[in-house]
């Protein structure tokens, strides 16, 4: 076996520390899921209009900005696994805004929520990121990046599956105590790991070294690809998932929200099999071909055009190829980071890669709001995604390998 999730169990197996990091963040992710589908769910039902759910995209993305920034320089002075059980309880404390959403009929502290999760969210990236090139060897790189990716599917995956059954059948103050259970179990997994921390004893010399200062002039042509693989893909597919809801809208304007919550689910397991499908040892070659990933880059686009001429199951189904071809992107774009900075940079790295994944993906989407708004969404998406992929390519063709 030579996938990235055997790769990914093999590694578990050998560290205690990153199982119950593992377990951590799935319970985050669940109680984040959960909380994505209530908002959105309420904001189809009291019929936001599609500019504002275009919107609620960039509300989820672009504090993230900050929060990258706030993580990088507090890794300089917390250990990580320090700043990730802060970045729990301040995500428990923020389930104070659905609360008050729902309590005063108020959609801004809907769109709160998430902006403080798209805050924490990249807060803890470096953190996260530090932590993995610490406690693993370069051998094991592969299963963070699979690691990475089944935290960032499961987001969606587990609580919107859950989330599609619950939203419905129970009340939206019952999903937001399960939400806060959820956090309550992250963070006793995050203290249970920090416990097992001392079995990473030969990488202490990583931490008590001083971050070296990054300058793109200094930086390798494959650092630098590496920096832009993550942009590169939030321009191509941010206006794609902005709209999701706005198209759900137009395709079933009678029941828009049976339909944007299923494709939400279909999106998140088109998201956590893609990399999957990837052979451990192949990584960085794939990582390194650009024709590639503008293959995966140019189906995702596709896919999402050909949305209006389907209905159904075959809506969902070419919602999953999308993101499976994504996703592998993604998986690129991470283990790009992780194997091309040591490990004095690497959070510097990753945060950087963050911000400029977050701006991308803001620009982007405000253009696709702006578009849907006097166009309508599936104007939006043809116009908007098919000029960032082919910035994309020239981008890419730039820095070849």
């Amino acid at each position: 076996m030579n996938t990235l999730l055997y790769a990914l169990v093999s590694a578990l197996r050998c560290h205690r520390w990153l199982r119950m990091l593992a377990c951590a963040f799935l319970f985050t992710s669940l109680g984040n899921g959960l909380t994505q589908v209530l908002v959105f769910g309420l904001l189809l039902d009291w019929q936001a209009p599609a500019s504002l759910l275009t919107l609620a995209y960039l509300f989820a993305t672009l504090p993230g900005f900050l929060g990258s920034l706030v993580g990088e320089k507090l890794c300089h002075s917390f250990s990580p696994i320090t700043l990730l059980v802060a970045t729990e309880c301040l995500g428990l404390a923020a389930l104070l805004f659905p609360l008050l959403g729902i309590h005063f009929h108020s959609i801004t502290a809907l769109l709160a929520v998430h902006s403080t999760e798209a805050f924490l969210s990249g807060m803890s990236w470096p953190a996260l990121t530090l932590l993995f090139k610490r406690g693993l060897s370069e051998a094991e790189l592969p299963a963070a990046t699979c690691l990475e990716n089944i935290i960032f599917a499961s987001q969606v995956l587990a609580g919107t599956g859950l989330g599609i059954v619950l939203f419905h059948s129970l009340p939206a103050m019952t999903l937001v105590g399960i939400d806060a259970l959820t956090f309550a179990g992250s963070l006793l997994m995050l203290m249970l790991a920090g416990r097992s921390l001392p079995s990473l004893a030969p990488y202490h010399a990583a931490e008590t070294a001083r971050p070296v200062a990054m300058r793109w002039l200094t930086l390798t042509p494959q650092q630098k690809r590496s920096l832009l693989l993550l942009p590169a893909l939030a321009a191509v597919g941010s206006p794609a998932m902005a709209l999701l809801p706005a198209l759900a809208q137009q395709i079933e304007p009678e029941d828009a929200a049976g339909l944007a919550l299923p494709l939400l689910f279909a999106r998140s397991l088109g998201q956590l099999c893609g990399p999957l499908l990837l052979k451990r040892d192949s990584l960085p070659h794939f990582a390194s071909q650009n024709r590639l990933l503008l293959l995966c880059l140019g189906l995702f686009l596709i896919a999402y055009g050909v949305i209006p001429l389907l209905s159904g199951v075959q809506i969902l189904g070419v919602v999953f190829l999308a993101h499976l071809a994504s996703n592998i992107v993604f998986a690129a774009g991470t283990f790009s980071v992780l194997s091309s900075f040591q490990a004095t940079e690497v959070s510097s790295a990753s945060g950087k890669a963050w911000r400029w994944q977050t701006v991308s993906a803001s620009l982007f989407t405000c253009i696709a709001a702006l578009v849907a708004a006097s166009l309508g969404p599936m104007q939006a998406l043809y116009s908007v995604s098919t000029g960032a992929l082919l910035m994309v390519a020239g981008i890419m063709l730039r820095y070849r390998q």
